[in-house]
This record gives structure tokens, C-alpha cells and sequence, in this order.
């Protein structure tokens, strides 16, 4: 990813976030199995069959390879007029499906900018901080007619919302993935700029109408990743995206589906496990506790000069234990699925699994190469029972895995995004991440972002059970 200033920088990402995984529960039980499963026995597989190149439903273009059978729409893309005449930003990063009526559905969509000063792009009510042009657009897709019904804005004035999370009522958690205090003066294109608010928070976005633009001070103020919620308790279960450290953290709310109302940030601590960034055993499994976070909104970017006062050292100091680049995270089958992008021994990724009712943390995979698995980002759940993967990694080429309930990895679609004009896009964009996979709730369309030149993908075909 491009750094854009010391202090504002692109995380590498897909960021997940899919759709009612705490919501509707739909085709969950599978990813136990599925993911012990991947921990030893994982091998490729021959998913739906070799890739071939597939022409764009909307555009004409060959943008990507993908199996016999499947086809695809793009739709949202950067530049194109959103409801109110204002041009779409771009930087698309994580979605989710937010609401379903009939063959409707809603997505939210995060815009992970960060250094750009033009401002915000929606009005007063949705905006945080008028310099700041992250944010986020929602979408309205008929999957009958296979087209984009509207778009529009609905939260800005953040910076860099990298992923997120689908609440069990119907919204979207929006997370930027930078600490900023108000006040504090960054350089933007050599120009210095001096911060309205600051940044570092969760906000919530309705399926209808504007954010609030209020931050949720109660999750914390830190470089967010992503967010996932237990439905059965409406505790808040979230990841960090810090290279040095990073913590995974559950914010128990005063009032559950209320989240603005406040509650308790903890961090979680791996009993005789400080670190778990490298010299982990597959398989393991750890008793766990929670450790109080208490000044959740004393951010401090690990890496500053102030980092001892910031969250994840506020962990640390009370017996946390350290991840490194936490990512994905989702609840499903009763546990919390999340990712740690470069962590494991050969720096390829691991996934952990959190269970709330025995307090154990597990394990569950490793990647030990990166011809394996390389960068593990967001991942989604198929109400087939297995799961879509993002990779993120540094490959010329950027793909989507899909991962069997048997533990089969397979290759389900890589990116041929050239581009000579089209769009007003020049350029080979086949390296840029895929982010925001989730599905629609009948599981017949795939829904994720190309992050450059920034555009939404809708992918249906011949799924089938026992696959994604």
C-alpha cells in the first residue's frame, strides 16, 4: 500500500465484513469444522474448475478470470455521480449487506482515504470533520435485474475507513485505521494541515439515510480494523491493525444495540501467551481473560513517541497479549473468527478462533508458505458453509480464495483489471487488493470492492454445496 504521509498511511487490507453473520446466522455451523479441518488437513482443491477470462456485464471488459458458469456486473465506480450530483470517491474497502427487502439489497461502503483535503462529501449532519474525505456510500442493487438501483453518501469526514463490521439490527460499523488528535499538525502533499477532530473511532451508518457522524467513543481509539458483534449478548468484538502490536479487544455496551450509549473496553490476555505474533503451536488452544481498558479514549499511534499512553499499551500494561496486524473478524458458530495478516512464524497469516463460552482461544490455522496462503485479510462466510478469502498480499496479480468445509483451497477468481482510458482510469490495476466480500442473504451473489481504480463487483454463477 502507498504510504500518503508519515502519520496517514493505506493499511493493506480487505477488510470483511459480510452480511448478517451475527444477524441471521444462516449457514454458520459449517466453519467450525471448516476451519479445524484447514488447520492440518488443508490442501488445494479443485474449486469450481481453471479460470478463464470473463467479459463485464456493464462495461464490455475482461476485467476478471473466473470459473466456467459465472458471471459478474461492476457498478460504483470512482468518479461516477452519487444521488446530489457528488462524484463517487474512491479507495473502495470494506462492505457489508445491511438489509435484504424482497430482491433488494442495501450495502454499506467504506472509502479508505486519508490524505486528500478536499473535504468532506456529505452534508453538515453526516460529517466528523469537515477536512477529511474518508467516509462512507451506501448502494441499493437489485440481484433479480442484476443492476445498481442508487447510490448515494452517508457518512464522511473520517479518515482511512479500512474495514468494518454488519450490526445484528441492520447497520454498518464504520472503522478508521489511523490515530490523530485534534489539534495535531500532519503534512499533506508537503502542506502542513492542522486536525478539527480527532480520529481513530467507530461510527455507526444506518441502511437509510445519514450517519450521525458521532464516534463511538466507548470501542476506542486506535487503528481500527474490523468489528463483529455476538447477537445472543450484543458484545462488540474487535481487531487492530498495528505492524508493531496489536491487540483483539470486545467492548461490553451498557445498553446492547445501543452502542453510542457507552460500555466497557477490554483487551484480551492469553493466559502464559504474552505473544502470539510468532511461536505458536497449529492446534493450540489457550485459556483467555479480559483486561480493562481504562482510557479508551487515550489514542496514541504505536509507533509515536506517545504510544504508552495509547490502548494497546494500556493492555499490555494490565497482562494483554500481543497479535501483529489483526484483520478480518466475524462471529459465526459461536466463536469469533479473526485474522492476523503477517503473523505466524513464516509471516504469511494465521486464523484464531474465540470462544466466548469456554473463554479458549485456538489456533486454527497458519500459513507455513506463501504459495499457501499469503496475507489472509477479510474473509466471509457462504451459506454453502465454506468461506471467501481476500488475499492482500504482494502479488502482481490479486485473488480470491475460497475455502471448502473440508479444508480444500482453492483459486476462485483473479483480478485482469487493465485498463486504457475507460472510466478515466489508465493503468494495470491487476495488484490492487480486493476488499468488502459478503454475500446476499439467498447466497446467490458475491458482492466485493477492487480498491483501485475503486469499483464494486457482483459475481453469480453455479454455486455449489460443499464449495463457497
Amino acid at each position: 500500500m502507498d504510504t500518503e504521509t508519515p502519520l496517514i498511511a493505506r493499511r493493506r487490507l480487505l477488510k470483511a465484513a459480510g452480511y448478517g453473520l451475527g444477524l441471521a446466522g444462516m449457514g454458520l455451523t459449517p466453519v467450525g469444522q471448516l476451519l479445524a479441518r484447514a488447520g492440518s488437513t488443508t490442501q488445494v482443491h479443485g474449486g469450481y474448475g481453471p479460470l478463464k477470462p470473463v467479459r463485464d456485464l456493464n462495461t464490455g471488459l475482461p476485467l476478471l478470470r473466473l470459473p466456467e458458469g459465472f458471471r459478474y456486473t461492476t457498478f460504483g465506480w470512482a468518479g461516477e455521480a452519487l444521488a446530489g450530483d457528488i462524484a463517487c470517491p474512491g479507495k473502495h474497502d470494506g462492505m457489508g449487506v445491511v438489509r435484504a427487502d424482497g430482491d433488494v439489497v442495501t450495502l454499506v461502503r467504506n472509502h479508505e482515504i486519508g490524505g486528500e483535503t478536499h473535504g468532506s462529501f456529505t452534508p453538515a449532519g453526516a460529517t466528523w470533520d469537515p477536512d477529511c474525505a474518508g467516509g462512507t456510500t451506501t448502494l441499493r442493487f437489485d440481484t433479480a435485474a442484476g443492476r445498481l438501483l442508487e447510490a448515494r453518501p452517508s457518512l464522511s469526514g473520517t479518515l482511512v475507513n479500512c474495514a468494518g463490521g454488519v450490526t445484528p439490527w441492520g447497520t454498518w460499523l464504520s472503522c478508521e485505521e489511523i490515530v490523530l488528535t485534534r489539534g495535531q499538525v500532519v503534512q499533506v502533499d508537503g502542506v502542513s494541515h492542522t486536525m478539527r477532530q480527532s480520529h481513530g473511532y467507530v461510527f455507526e451508518v444506518p441502511a437509510d439515510g445519514l450517519s450521525t457522524a458521532e464516534p463511538i467513543v466507548a470501542m476506542g481509539r486506535f487503528k481500527h480494523e474490523a468489528a463483529t458483534i455476538d447477537p445472543s449478548t450484543g458484545i462488540v468484538y474487535l481487531t487492530e491493525d498495528g505492524h508493531r502490536r496489536a491487540g483483539f479487544y470486545r467492548m461490553l455496551p451498557a445498553v446492547p444495540g445501543e452502542l453510542l450509549r457507552g460500555g466497557r473496553l477490554q483487551m484480551l490476555a492469553a493466559e502464559g501467551a504474552p505473544d502470539l505474533r510468532r511461536g505458536r503451536r497449529q492446534g493450540e488452544r489457550l485459556k483467555v481473560r479480559w483486561v480493562e481498558i481504562e482510557q479508551p479514549d487515550q489514542g496514541a499511534d504505536d509507533d509515536s513517541p506517545t504510544r504508552d499512553e495509547g490502548v494497546v499499551a494500556q493492555g499490555v500494561a494490565g497482562g494483554g497479549s500481543v497479535f501483529t496486524r489483526l484483520e478480518g473478524c466475524i462471529y459465526g458458530d459461536g466463536r469469533v473468527f479473526f485474522t492476523s495478516t503477517d503473523g505466524g512464524d513464516a509471516g504469511c497469516g494465521q486464523v484464531w478462533a474465540y470462544a466466548p463460552g469456554a473463554e479458549t482461544l485456538e489456533l486454527v490455522f497458519e500459513s507455513p508458505d506463501p504459495q499457501v496462503l499469503d496475507y489472509p485479510d477479510n474473509v466471509v462466510l457462504s451459506p454453502r458453509g465454506g468461506l471467501v478469502i481476500c488475499e492482500d498480499s504482494s502479488q502482481p496479480v490479486q485473488r480470491l480464495y475460497g475455502m471448502t468445509g473440508a479444508g480444500g483451497l482453492f483459486e476462485f477468481c483473479r483480478s485482469d483489471v487493465v485498463l486504457e482510458g475507460q472510466g478515466g482510469f489508465t493503468g494495470d490495476f491487476r495488484g490492487a487488493e480486493w476488499a468488502g466480500a459478503c454475500f446476499s442473504p439467498d447466497g446467490r451473489w458475491l458482492f466485493v470492492n477492487v480498491y483501485t481504480p475503486g469499483f464494486t463487483v457482483a459475481i453469480t454463477g453455479p454455486w455449489r454445496d460443499g464449495l463457497i
